[in-house]
C-alpha cells in the first residue's frame, strides 16, 4: 500500500473497517506528541536518545523526509507507549507501530511548516489535519504512488 493509499484510509475511507481506528491513531499521535514533556521537542529528544535524531530532523527541515521503520521507531517510544497507543485504537502493537511509521514523519512535517520547532513544542492539530486531508483528498479517487 503506497503513502497516499494509507493516508487516505487514514482519514476517513469507509471501505476499510479499520478506518475509524485509524483516523483514531493519527489523532492519538498528534495528541501523544503533544503530551510529551515539552512536546515536540521531547519527542525530538526520544529520538536522539533513540540514535535516529537525524532522521526526526529531517521531518521538520524543509528538505525530504528520511523512513523511519516500524521496529525502530518501537524501540525509540518503547514497549509500554506502544502498548498504551494500540491499546486506545484497537488494534495490535505491531499495526500501530507500522502505520505510525508511515504517517508520523508527515504529521511532524505538516506540524512544522516553516521548518522549525513551534514555540513550546506543540503542534497545531487543526492544521495538521488540513495538510494532510488535503494531500489525501488530492488522490481520492485515482491514487499514485
Amino acid at each position: 500500500m503506497s503513502l497516499l493509499d494509507t493516508l487516505g484510509s487514514l482519514l476517513g475511507s469507509s471501505q476499510q473497517q479499520q478506518g475509524g481506528g485509524q483516523a483514531q491513531l493519527i489523532g492519538l499521535a498528534m495528541e501523544f506528541i503533544n503530551n510529551q514533556p515539552g512536546g515536540l521537542s521531547g519527542l525530538l529528544q526520544k529520538f536522539q536518545q533513540g540514535g535516529l535524531g537525524d532522521v526526526a530532523q529531517s521531518w521538520i527541515s524543509n528538505g525530504e523526509n528520511q523512513s523511519v521503520s516500524p521496529d525502530q521507531l518501537h524501540n525509540v517510544l518503547g514497549s509500554d507507549v506502544v502498548a498504551g497507543l494500540a491499546q486506545k485504537v484497537g488494534m495490535e502493537p505491531g499495526q500501530v507501530t507500522g502505520l505510525l511509521a508511515q504517517v508520523l514523519p508527515h504529521i511532524v512535517n505538516a506540524g512544522t511548516p516553516n521548518g522549525e520547532v513551534p514555540q513550546g513544542g506543540q503542534i497545531n492539530t487543526e492544521s495538521v489535519l488540513g495538510t494532510l486531508g488535503g494531500l489525501a483528498s488530492l488522490f481520492g479517487g485515482n491514487k499514485q504512488a
